[in-house]
């Protein structure tokens, strides 16, 4: 939840910063280019330059221990730019209204839920076959004393001993 919320704000900062400065300074005249481009353009980069460059620095292949978030992260990633798009060229062409703004908002919130639904489900499944692996556990020591008690009470301790000596 920390990476979704406060470091895409962190990193973002400074996008979001030029955008609202903008914003305010051109209020009432028509909107400039610094704010969106910055936006796409940091967003882009950090989707396609600081992957690869993540990729290509490791040796061996990683393994994804909670594919939920990761691929709703990744769905939503790509969702963010088709309502961009939907937004700016498609509805309301050039300019983003108070409702698309509003969805995009709640949107951010949906994908909190969903990432954080995903990793409690995650959690649930590894606990569960922890439990299951524990009970596995219990059972085998629980055989093997049997066994120890009725090899004791057959007088088979040598061939006990000799079997632990193996």
């Amino acid at each position: 939840m920390a990476n979704l919320t406060l470091m895409a704000f962190g990193s973002s900062a400074p996008e979001i910063i030029l955008s609202v400065l903008e914003a305010v300074q051109g209020l009432g005249e028509e909107a400039g280019e610094l704010g969106p481009s910055s936006i796409v353009g940091s967003g882009a980069f950090n989707l396609l330059v600081i992957s690869a460059v993540s990729v290509s620095a490791i040796d061996d292949f990683k393994h994804i221990d909670d594919l939920g978030v990761f691929v709703t992260t990744g769905v939503f990633s790509i969702f963010a730019y088709v309502w961009m798009y939907i937004c700016l060229s498609v509805t309301s062409e050039g300019e983003v209204t108070i409702t698309e703004a509003c969805l995009t908002f709640g949107f951010f919130f949906i994908l909190l839920g969903l990432a954080f639904c995903a990793d409690k489900y995650n959690q649930h499944k590894k606990a569960k076959v922890s439990d299951e692996n524990a009970e596995k556990e219990n059972m085998r020591k629980l055989n093997k004393s049997r066994l120890r008690s009725i090899v004791k009470q057959k007088g088979l301790s040598s061939v006990l001993s000799a079997a632990q000596g193996r």
